[in-house]
């Protein structure tokens, strides 16, 4: 299926999950997280949801993380299509953009070559670990740009599709994918 239809489809789905489904899959994926082989890292890139949107609540992510002391880092929009990633404190001030992202206002930038994990919001994922986005690009060039042993985990409140149609060069794929049912793992040979 091609990006377009899948963003017009999985954003219709999404409209039409009830806040008290959103939690608990959100929390099921967060434990579903919990089965990775992924917790001995130190920094973490994790997302904020847009909540108009529907996204994943990644707060139980973000406990899991602050309970084993780990090192959080927040995506912030630069400029365009390029992102700062800001290391979450105590006295990290967070503000909805333009877009409805919550995002730091500023802080304690993280070099992108610190990154050991990286939670990546989606619309869609196929069986190949394709994803389809919001068409913005942003995180495909954040991706290109980290380490090539950083562990990309998409978060997803829906099942995988057979196949995204019109993947390009510029697409990074996921290492795993986890919904609310599943852990997806892609090998890269």
């Amino acid at each position: 299926m091609l990006k377009k239809d899948l963003r017009l489809q999985y954003t219709a789905l999404r409209k039409d999950v009830s806040p008290h489904s959103l939690l608990n899959s959100s929390l099921s994926i967060a434990n579903k997280l919990l089965a990775l082989d992924i917790w001995h890292f130190d920094y973490y890139h994790i997302f904020l949801p847009i909540t108009s949107k529907n996204e994943v609540d990644t707060s139980f992510i973000l406990s899991i993380l602050q309970g084993k002391d780990k090192n959080i880092v927040l995506p912030k929009v630069k400029a365009e299509r390029s992102l700062k990633h800001i290391l979450l404190t105590d006295n990290t001030k967070l503000m909805v953009n333009s877009w409805g992202v919550p995002e730091p206002l500023d802080g304690i930038e993280v070099p992108i070559e610190k990154i050991d994990v990286v939670f990546v919001p989606l619309l869609a994922f196929d069986k190949t670990g394709n994803r389809v986005g919001y068409g913005k690009g942003f995180y495909d060039v954040f991706l290109s740009n980290c380490r090539k042993d950083v562990i990309k985990i998409g978060l997803s409140l829906f099942t995988v599709e057979d196949k995204i149609t019109d993947v390009s060069e510029n697409d990074i794929p996921l290492d795993h994918c986890v919904t609310p049912e599943e852990i997806y793992s892609f090998s890269r040979i």
